[in-house]
């Protein structure tokens, strides 16, 4: 999988992202240019949201989901993988990375309708995401052989199966959260400028979420209990021609 900026491919892997804006100036003003394009509004017909640690992938042909999608991306990471070399790559090269997100080529080896999409939402240090997702060989290799780590593991949760259709979350848990009810109590000031790694920048609903994810965890101090009691994933279609997800038993 070679990197390649302005039509000259990257020889090895930038040790941060300092050297590579050395290197390629031009990203600078290529990143300029894209903060300045019209923003657009998408709807849920054929979307899927990925958060933070997180990934979902899917094929051309899928009826469910064409948008694979993230935001708020402040301190952290979006990484997208389009694959579109069906005819100069065998399929074996990404062999691997298609059965970490869900058997693609096992299910669809015989008539796979090429390209395919990978998201991922990872917090990974922005001076650390060549290293982290080529740390053997350099850039120009195989998907085989790129992994994307999280503080030194690989925590991703594959939250959609395009071969069924269905959106799956969890099973998960945390360690009950001590002090969650004198947070629910600050301002939303304090909880921006205390639960952000970046207050500066976050968008005006971003109390409002930490706050929704504080009352889960008050609600749910034990989620393999009161969430996942059968130690089963939750599964979610999509509504035919309304594009929400509802909850199914599968």
């Amino acid at each position: 999988m070679p990197i390649v900026i302005s039509g000259v491919p990257v020889e090895e892997a930038p040790p941060d992202t300092r050297s590579l804006f050395l290197g390629a100036p031009n990203l600078k003003d290529a990143a300029a240019q894209f903060t300045v394009i019209p923003s657009k509004m998408v709807g849920s017909h054929g979307l899927i949201y990925v958060g933070q640690r997180e990934f979902a992938s899917t094929v051309s042909h899928d009826k469910n989901v064409s948008i694979i999608g993230s935001d708020d991306c402040t301190t952290c990471l979006i990484v997208i993988l389009r694959h579109t070399d069906a005819f100069h790559r065998q399929m074996t090269d990404i062999d691997l990375v298609l059965a970490c997100i869900g058997d693609l080529n096992t299910t669809y080896r015989g008539g796979i309708a090429w390209p395919f999409i990978y998201g991922v939402g990872v917090y990974i240090k922005t001076g650390e995401i060549f290293p982290a997702i080529f740390p053997d060989k350099g850039p120009d290799m195989s998907l085989r052989t790129a992994r994307i780590f999280t503080n030194g593991q690989q925590q991703l949760m594959d939250i959609y199966d395009c071969g069924l259709g269905l959106m799956r979350l969890g099973p998960f848990t945390y360690p009950p959260l001590r002090g969650v009810d004198l947070w629910l109590q600050q301002s939303d000031d304090l909880i921006v400028s205390h639960l952000s790694p970046s207050p500066e920048v976050e968008p005006p609903n971003f109390s409002q979420k930490i706050r929704a994810a504080l009352n889960f965890i008050r609600k749910h101090q034990f989620p393999a209990i009161t969430v996942f009691p059968d130690g089963r994933p939750k599964f979610y279609r999509k509504i035919e021609n309304g594009g929400m997800w509802i909850e199914i038993q599968y």
